[in-house]
């Protein structure tokens, strides 16, 4: 079982890593961190005559990941009650993802590539990000992925995620399901 954790923290080491970190404890997986990739913006021309065309950037890196995972983590802080801008990015570009020629099977491998969101803020985010939660449920549903699950946690300086027990036990009953799921294959 192919996991993929896709970091969308411009600070290393954030709480949003940190908790994935706790998820993927002992589990076999690759992290990629979308602040260390050029990803160009969306350039929208799904309806120009031309369509989209071909953007030389690292975006191929999250089409191999998607393609090559069973499970794929969505780990995100929570900024301005949503998901960080880079991975706003990164999310945006499958619209032009799922109509790329080199890429004919994405749509259908996606139908079995289950979807995880982890998330952290400071702001009260149990409640205030579930928003952002939903705004996941739709784009999942969109691209019809399962969305197995999400945890949201409240930290706001580096570690202070190591402080919100209810996060961390809900990270620790995850890994523990996910050592499962990955024993049996």
């Amino acid at each position: 079982m192919n996991i993929t954790a896709f970091i969308g923290s411009s600070r290393p080491y954030s709480n949003s890593e940190k908790l994935t970190d706790y998820v993927l404890e002992g589990v076999a997986h690759q992290k990629l961190f979308i602040k260390d990739l050029n990803i160009q913006p969306i350039d929208d021309l799904r309806h120009s005559a031309q369509g989209f065309q071909f953007v030389d950037d690292d975006y191929d890196q999250i089409i191999h990941a998607l393609m090559t995972s069973d499970i794929v983590l969505f780990a995100t802080p929570i900024y301005w009650y949503s998901m960080s801008g880079i991975m706003k990015n990164m999310v945006d570009r499958l619209s032009h993802a799922i109509r790329d020629e080199r890429f004919p099977q994405l749509k259908e491998k996606l139908l079995t590539t289950q979807a995880i969101v982890l998330a952290v803020g400071g702001d009260d985010p149990k409640i205030k990000g579930l928003p952002m939660i939903q705004q996941f449920h739709y784009i999942f549903n969109f691209l019809n992925m399962p969305f197995s699950s999400y945890i949201l946690g409240e930290a706001n300086k580096p570690g202070e995620i190591a402080n919100d027990e209810q996060a961390v036990a809900q990270a620790a009953l995850l890994n523990k399901q996910l050592k499962t799921m990955t024993s049996r294959i």
